[in-house]
């Protein structure tokens, strides 16, 4: 049996567990879910009843990871060879940005996408603002700095990368120069490449 058992559909953030899996050289085995006529095991893990999934066959016992923001800060703490997680220095910015990206950003773009607009006088109620402010404060972060933390790639580049990566593709984030230029530098990492690599192959096979 393999470490792990990931539920994933390939369009999906299950892309953004893959491509943490990988970083992280986690042995895991894929269970691709149809919406139509979903495993009870996924349920029964999360739910939720959605994906992704990942569950760690550990040896005192099954743990079940879901969220990726989660699951990214999980792979990266367990599997320390890597050298993924963050060092005392780096922390700070690691948890910030981590979850701000899981909270604030992901928010302000779905908002956008949904065509919800916060009410005037009310931005002070939600979590990310405005979605003007929530990108400039990303694109802030992003200007001057190579990574999340730095100088240095962690596990907080996965998941604050994968937003942005996904949000330059679909235009529900700005080509601003320092975004393109954070995802080019995500794009020739190992890792991204044989995951995606991975998806682009499901999802080209799932076209009729």
């Amino acid at each position: 049996m393999a470490d792990y058992t990931f539920y994933t559909v390939p369009m999906s953030r299950g892309q953004i567990a893959r491509w943490a899996l990988h970083e992280a050289g986690a042995d895991y085995e894929q269970v691709l879910v149809d919406w139509a006529n979903r495993p009870p095991d996924l349920a029964a893990a999360n739910p939720m009843n959605k994906v992704p999934v990942l569950i760690h066959h550990a040896p005192e016992g099954d743990r079940v990871i879901t969220e990726c923001a989660a699951i990214c800060a999980y792979l990266a703490d367990v599997h320390a060879e890597a050298d993924l997680f963050p060092r005392n220095e780096e922390k700070a910015d690691y948890y910030r940005w981590l979850f701000f990206a899981a909270g604030p950003l992901e928010q302000a773009v779905i908002s956008r996408a949904m065509g919800w607009e916060v009410p005037e006088g009310k931005s002070g109620m939600a979590g990310f603002g405005t979605y003007e402010r929530t990108i400039a404060v990303m694109e802030g972060l992003l200007t001057g700095r190579d990574w999340v933390c730095g100088a240095r790639f962690t596990m907080a580049d996965v998941y604050v990368g994968s937003q942005i990566d996904w949000g330059l593709n679909f235009g529900s984030i700005p080509p601003q120069p320092a975004f393109v230029a954070y995802a080019e530098r995500l794009r020739t990492r190992a890792g991204y490449q044989s995951a995606k690599a991975i998806d682009r192959e499901l999802i080209k096979a799932a076209k009729p």
